[in-house]
């Protein structure tokens, strides 16, 4: 589908590279060339997977990152330009989520999902986007949801976090543009993963063939899918 050498030189930023979705989009840059520079809070998960990462042949660098916290997120953005001189693709795929009957759902359990999904795709952006400006140009690319648009029982922080991203993705898209800034969104139906599909699709309730029924395909998306169309749009 792709030049093997499609991404090669161009240094690229994912938030919560160390598992699931974020991984295979990592994965897949680096199988076409790229400079990875993963982020996950949790330090031996990212130099696991920075560790599995180099087997593609990429040049990575793995760092603990609370995307929560402006400071740290600084951290990962100095590092990464000490690292590779310029960053050209910031990946916001941070994220949080649980399944919950809203009028249950306590103040906290609220904010934790939009401190790491909206404030934390905000302080990477503006990081990230600032040193881009600096350097003529880049592409961020956000991982947002369907229910950004239709809305889904159970899972308000989520959608409602998700809906802001989006909103700052059309709106950087316009702002942004005249310093050579591409900004878009991916927003993907159900991907089964390690660890968040337990919780969103708990086993023996029926909640995943209910969901393959309202897909078209009758199926669920397959990671290599996402990790073309994300390579793709950078």
């Amino acid at each position: 589908m792709f030049r093997e050498d499609l991404l090669k030189g161009k240094t690229i930023i994912v938030t919560g590279g160390g598992t699931g979705l974020g991984k295979a989009m990592a994965t897949r840059f680096g199988e076409l060339g790229a400079n990875l520079v993963i982020a996950s809070r949790r330090e031996q998960v990212i130099q696991d997977a920075a560790e599995e990462l180099r087997k593609t042949g990429a040049d990575v660098l793995g760092l603990s990152c609370d995307v929560r916290d402006s400071a740290s997120v600084q951290e990962l953005v100095d590092a990464a330009k000490k690292q590779f001189g310029k960053i050209d693709v910031l990946l916001n795929n941070a994220a949080g989520n649980f399944i919950s009957p809203t009028e249950n759902l306590s103040t906290n359990g609220f904010k934790v999902v939009v401190d790491i999904v909206l404030n934390g795709t905000f302080n990477c952006t503006h990081a990230v986007g600032k040193e881009m400006i600096a350097d003529g140009g880049g592409t961020i690319l956000n991982i947002v949801t369907t229910y950004a648009w239709t809305g889904s029982g159970y899972v308000v922080p989520s959608a409602a976090a998700k809906a802001g991203v989006l909103a700052i993705t059309r709106s950087l898209a316009v702002e942004w543009a005249k310093y050579g800034i591409r900004t878009n969104a991916i927003a993907p139906g159900p991907f089964p993963t390690e660890g968040a599909w337990s919780r969103l699709a708990p086993p023996g309730l029926g909640i995943e063939k209910k969901m393959k029924n309202r897909i078209p395909l009758k199926r669920f998306g397959e990671r290599i899918e996402l990790a073309n169309l994300a390579s793709y749009l950078i």
